[in-house]
């Protein structure tokens, strides 16, 4: 499941100026929405300042996976004539948070707002606030800081893409801007170490249990997601660890990691176990999101995986059911008896399963006799 999926692309060049209108779905726990931005690219400079942060007066970049990001969501209709002088206020406090060291805000970050059902943006509306881009913290707001530079603000109209309920006060497509005060410096996926990339898998899929936990399910999926996206990169280096052995693979790791646990990576066994956990957690995702094709698909690839999962057994089972695949779910079932004999979920959905079949004999048999009369 991508949480970003760019639909459109439009550029245009004024003489100093370039103007960018990009279309693309992101998810949010009311579900995915449609998002269409409006940015202006200004011929400006960027500098790097003492503590770390990229500022508007530098050569340009844009924030990357694991950049510290100042930045600002406001909705049109709370922008009234006094925006320019609020602006400014705003300004001189980014300017002293500038300056404040990256440690402090990391900290600022580690205790981040919880995300709200009710809400599109996950983001304190109208003030100056961190996000760490890739947490998936806000995935409308991560996707425009991706294409922007310090100092920049973008426009954006949202609207409901697909079934998504709204409150009939909502005004719609709702009308908001972005502005980026400074980030620090992130890396490209491919920049990142090995247990770099291990440590995200690792927090995307803790994050993903509160997510569910908490019911945000869409956010649930998005976090096991990320999750796969990174661990699968990993796998050359898992099975080329197993390859040269335990002793080999200490050894490298001692010699390049200084001590740094960050560096370890999962041995086979462990990389298996944990991709087909997170394959079997979001086809319960999908489920619940009433995707049973795609449960089906993950259900399956964390059976084949690890054929010992019964939850994974169950999922695939459920998944068939929902696509009228019963001789499909019969088997997952009774694969899932096989490893719990006594599991009351398996009998009772081998039993319903029956109770289909007998339904649909007996409407078979109903039609026939009709046509044959």
């Amino acid at each position: 499941m991508d949480p970003v999926h760019p639909l459109e692309i439009l550029h245009s060049h004024g003489d100093h100026d370039s103007v960018d209108v990009t279309s693309w779905v992101s998810v949010c726990p009311r579900g995915l929405w449609k998002v269409q931005k409006k940015q202006t690219h200004k011929e400006s400079q960027q500098t790097v300042s003492k503590s770390g942060y990229v500022t508007p007066r530098s050569a340009g970049y844009c924030p990357r996976l694991g950049s510290l990001c100042q930045v600002r969501v406001r909705l049109k209709a709370n922008m009234d004539e006094t925006e320019n002088s609020v602006s400014d206020k705003g300004n001189e406090k980014l300017a002293i948070q500038s300056d404040q060291s990256v440690t402090e805000v990391t900290e600022a970050v580690e205790t981040a707002f919880p995300r709200c059902q009710d809400s599109v943006l996950q983001v304190p509306l109208g003030d100056w606030t961190t996000l760490r881009l890739g947490e998936g913290q806000c995935d409308i707001t991560e996707a425009c800081l991706e294409g922007m530079r310090a100092g920049e603000k973008c426009e954006m109209l949202l609207s409901p893409a697909g079934n998504v309920s709204v409150p009939a006060e909502e005004h719609l497509p709702l009308c908001a801007t972005v502005e980026l005060q400074a980030f620090t410096p992130g890396k490209e996926s491919w920049e990142m170490s090995p247990g770099e990339k291990w440590e995200w898998v690792k927090s995307h899929k803790e994050r993903g249990g509160v997510r569910f936990r908490s019911g945000d399910v869409w956010g649930a999926a998005d976090s096991y997601s990320r999750a796969l996206k990174l661990l699968i990169t990993l796998y050359g280096h898992v099975r080329e660890l197993e390859k040269k052995g335990k002793e080999q693979e200490a050894k490298e790791q001692r010699d390049t990691s200084s001590g740094d646990e960050t560096q370890h990576l999962p041995s086979a066994h462990e990389f298996k176990t944990i991709k087909a956990e997170l394959h079997s957690n979001l086809s319960l995702c999908q489920l619940k999101l009433n995707q049973p094709e795609q449960a089906k698909a993950s259900a399956a690839k964390a059976t084949e995986l690890e054929p010992c999962g019964a939850k994974a057994w169950y999922r695939l089972g459920q998944a068939c059911q929902k696509v009228n695949e019963l001789e499909e779910a019969k088997q997952a079932f009774r694969k899932l008896l096989e490893l719990q004999p006594e599991s009351p979920a398996a009998l009772k959905a081998l039993k319903d399963i029956a109770s289909r079949e007998r339904e649909t004999n007996i409407q078979l048999g109903l039609r026939l006799s009709k046509m044959f009369s």
